[in-house]
């Protein structure tokens, strides 16, 4: 077996979870990642015959079963990933019935994954029907994306086109526009089902007053789909109540969107 510390993908937790930690997105124990890995992956640095407990879902995973996932520990710091990955982090399979996970390695001190699993898996399971290729689920608060929910509409028409004409790229980068919740209960159910009923047809998902949900075929291209919604948020934040000379118009959008060819949500407009 290879050491597990030299994984690509703990490798990739570790730096992605620091950079959202140094960018303030992801403060004391806020923020959860989780990332689908292939099971040839994990027999690299694992016996996956061997379970070291199990712990209940609390949710019913049975289009999950068998997946392999690493995700963030329940109460940790992201600033603490990259010392101690054992302890922040676990590896598991998803049980044949969908209702446990088998840990494989990782949650050291007897802790267990993030009280938001199952609105992860909700969520992987809506991608995954979107874009088989889709294995990364992240949650953050960026600063600005946060601030944006309390004096912006919250509706995903409206709130897609003010991002998508604060910055050339946005239109690029997520032209299917991102979805938006109002504020609800975290770490239910419920939220994620309402998130997960948004990730049909979005790769990202605004919580009002508390952060942003993003999915994507790599960590890189997720963390890049936050980033790319922050820098926005903070563009409008910095510009909002000013009077505005300038703006992307609409024939804007369309003129680049049509010369990236990317498929845009031309209802958003206008």
């Amino acid at each position: 077996m290879e050491n597990i510390y030299e994984a690509a993908f703990v490798k990739e937790m570790e730096k992605t979870t620091a950079n959202m930690y140094r960018l303030g997105w992801d403060e004391r124990n806020g923020g959860n990642i989780s990332y689908r890995l292939d099971e040839q992956d994990v027999q690299k640095y694992l016996d996956t015959d061997r379970v070291i407990r199990t712990i209940p879902l609390g949710f019913d995973a049975e289009e999950l079963a068998g997946c392999y996932f690493i995700v963030t520990g329940t109460g940790k710091y992201f600033k603490n990933v990259t010392e101690d990955p054992a302890n922040n982090l676990g590896l598991f399979r998803i049980s044949k019935s969908g209702k446990d996970a088998e840990l494989l390695w990782g949650y050291e001190d007897g802790g267990r994954f993030t009280s938001e699993l199952p609105a992860h898996l909700m969520s992987h399971i809506a991608r995954m029907k979107a874009d088989p290729e889709n294995r990364v689920v992240m949650h953050s608060h960026p600063t600005n994306t946060l601030a944006m929910t309390y004096v912006h509409p919250l509706d995903d028409k409206s709130f897609t086109h003010t991002l998508w004409t604060m910055s050339t790229e946005c239109i690029v980068v997520f032209p299917e526009g991102l979805g938006v919740l109002p504020w609800m209960l975290c770490g239910t159910n419920s939220i994620g089902e309402a998130t997960a009923a948004k990730m049909n047809d979005h790769r990202l998902v605004v919580w009002a007053m508390h952060g942003i949900y993003g999915a994507g075929k790599s960590l890189d291209e997720t963390f890049g789909l936050i980033e790319t919604v922050e820098k926005a948020a903070q563009i409008y934040m910095l510009t909002a109540g000013l009077p505005q000379v300038n703006t992307i118009t609409d024939e804007n959008l369309v003129e680049l969107a049509e010369y990236f060819k990317v498929d845009y949500r031309k209802d958003y407009l206008g």
